[in-house]
Order: structure tokens, then sequence, then C-alpha cells
């Protein structure tokens, strides 16, 4: 398992400037290590541009930054970057206070271990 501190911003749905909110903390467990290692394989074999993977809140261990709340909804979003087609991750989801998106600054899928 790995336990990652993550930058966090908040895309406001009137397409303005996305903005930092602070460090989401989180855990990425072996199984949804494998689904996206999975899901790399997966996109460098097709034209798609991005994989979703759903995160079970009981065991991600979900921290949000001060003022964020909870989340609506919680994935890992798994794409590929062009110039090395290499596996990247990062958790998406919409704050449930006002729906607004949120997400994390990228990893590489490869740097867990």
């Amino acid at each position: 398992m790995n336990t990652l501190s993550i930058d966090g911003w908040c895309k406001p749905s009137d397409n303005g400037k996305s903005v930092p909110i602070g460090m989401f903390h989180f855990t990425v467990d072996d199984e949804s290590h494998l689904k996206m290692e999975r899901a790399e394989e997966q996109l460098q074999e097709s034209q798609e541009k991005e994989v979703y993977i759903d995160v079970d809140m009981n065991i991600i261990e979900l921290e949000t930054p001060e003022g964020c709340g909870n989340l609506s909804d919680c994935r890992l979003r798994v794409y590929l970057t062009p110039e090395d087609q290499r596996g990247h991750f990062h958790l998406v989801g919409h704050r449930a206070s006002d729906g607004e998106l949120v997400y994390t600054n990228a990893v590489m899928v490869d740097q867990l271990g």
C-alpha cells in the first residue's frame, strides 16, 4: 500500500482558472495499483485517451484539504503522456458541498511500488 500526499486543485464550474486548495492525503492499495497498471496497458494498446477507476472510500483513507470537505464521487484518472506513452494518474472528484471539480497533481503509475 502506498500513502500519498499530493497538491490539490479546484476547477470552478464557470470555466474559471483552477485554484490550489491544499494537500490531499490518501492511500493506494495493491488492487488499485494493479488496476492502474492494467489501464496503462489498455491505453497503450488502444486509441483511448483515459480510463477512470472507481475508488472504494473505505480503503483509500482520503483526507481532503481544510475547507474542501467530502467528495460526492472519487475516481482515479489514468492517462498517457504524449511524449513517452507512460501512464500517469490523479485523483478526481466533486465537492459534495457545491459540486465543483477537484483533482490532484498527477503521479506516474510506475512510481508506485
